[in-house]
């Protein structure tokens, strides 16, 4: 009996711990077949591509703001430059304007200085100096020499005339000098 008891605790235990497992593994195994993706290489390569996609667009329109920011930010250098020159303009427009009818030269001549130092505030405003020239010795960095000229009065290698005012903005050379610079004077011939 014994036995018997035994084969029919097996048996009967059997069914029920079998088919238990067997129902409860079958859906889960049918679901997470279902619902998985396949992580292959594809699509780790398509997720890698949609990524250099966006990060090329995000680059691309960085690099447009860019543009339009550096544009934007020219013009309003132009326009604030325009208007500091403005008003130098309209004063020389009145002296134009006073030129032809003036009885006195003198008065109008002090009225063009009058412009040209507000037109050199103006530019000192703006950080532009202009570079000194007279009597200094020649230098090709800041002046460009036109002529020269023999003098006994100022050393050789000296500029005796400036032609052409030169400017330097911000320690940088806008345009050179234009300017006559002295030459040692000929030895007297004798006749």
């Amino acid at each position: 009996m014994n036995t018997e008891t035994d084969s029919q605790k097996s048996t009967s235990q059997a069914p029920e711990s079998v088919a238990p497992q067997t129902e409860v593994k079958a859906p889960a195994e049918a679901g997470s077949a279902e619902t998985s993706v396949p992580d292959g290489p594809e699509v780790e390569i398509a997720k890698l591509k949609e990524r250099l996609l966006r990060t090329a667009a995000d680059f691309d329109n960085f690099r447009k703001r860019s543009r339009r920011d550096i544009a934007d930010a020219e013009r309003r250098v132009q326009e604030d430059l325009l208007r500091s020159l403005l008003p130098t303009f309209d004063n020389l427009e009145r002296a134009v304007t006073h030129a032809g009818a003036a009885a006195d030269v003198k008065a109008l001549a002090e009225g063009i200085k009058m412009v040209m130092r507000q037109f050199q505030d103006t530019l000192a405003g703006l950080g532009i100096e202009r570079v000194t020239t007279l009597g200094k010795a020649f230098d090709p960095a800041e002046h460009e020499a036109v002529q020269h000229v023999q003098s006994a009065d100022v050393p050789p290698g000296a500029v005796v005339q400036e032609l052409q005012a030169g400017y330097r903005w911000q320690g940088r050379l806008m345009r050179p000098a234009l300017v006559v610079v002295s030459k040692a004077a000929a030895p007297p011939q004798d006749a």
